[in-house]
């Protein structure tokens, strides 16, 4: 098989997946969660089986085959891209950044960093993977895939990305009650200036893993306290 037809055929598989990703996930996020909170008793069990079990088989599992499979056609390989050795000292300051700014935030609301009382066992279960399954689809999937071997796309695949990441999270706010705000009030705009950080670091470094623990560390501060 040609590079033009190994490209026409990822290119294919990316709109395909991407179709039968949002719509999955948006009617897992209106109908499915709501019965399986009904179904299994316990806050944690559920959180388990929502975040651990489905999210993983449904983000994970299909974004690292498909990495797998186009690995002459991503711009960063699956294995490569967790074990690629990272000079952790240079993004230093964007993990002060992402400790800092939660933490002063909270405390200019509140006047202390008391743990919030709505911080519980199911955030911790959330937050613990949301980092993994989110970034590996948006980062280690998608915007790899866009980028392919031409790095003149970047900038164009990044914004492309960000925008894609903030169009995930509607079916959540839908179903909060916070969508019109998440707009009014552009709190969207955090989204995707956070998923420009993840990309850049990402592209950057070759390594998934600092953007997982900046997502990782933003989610546990942002609601900690």
């Amino acid at each position: 098989m040609g590079t033009t037809e190994k490209n026409i055929s990822k290119n294919k598989a990316l709109i395909i997946y991407i179709i039968a990703f949002y719509t999955i996930w948006a009617l897992y996020e209106f109908f499915g969660k709501p019965v399986i909170n009904d179904l299994i008793p316990g806050i944690v069990s559920s959180e388990i089986v929502k975040e651990v079990v489905i999210k993983n088989l449904v983000w994970i599992l299909p974004a690292a085959l498909l990495v797998h499979h186009y690995k002459d056609d991503v711009y960063i390989g699956l294995k490569e891209m967790f074990t690629t050795k990272v000079k952790w000292l240079h993004y230093l300051p964007v993990f002060l950044l992402f400790v800092l700014y939660p933490l002063v935030s909270a405390y200019r609301m509140k006047g202390s960093l008391s743990l919030s009382s709505d911080f519980g066992a199911e955030q911790v279960i959330d937050f613990s993977f949301v980092g993994i399954t989110e970034e590996m689809v948006f980062r280690g999937w998608l915007l790899n895939a866009i980028v392919g071997k031409n790095k003149k796309n970047q900038w164009k695949a990044i914004l492309l990305n960000s925008l894609m990441f903030v169009a995930i999270h509607i079916p959540t706010w839908t179903m909060q009650g916070i969508l019109g705000d998440a707009f009014l009030h552009f709190g969207f705009v955090y989204i995707i200036i956070l998923s420009i950080i993840f990309s850049i670091t990402f592209l950057k470094s070759r390594n998934i893993l600092i953007p997982v623990a900046l997502h990782m560390i933003w989610d546990f501060l942002l609601n900690m306290f």
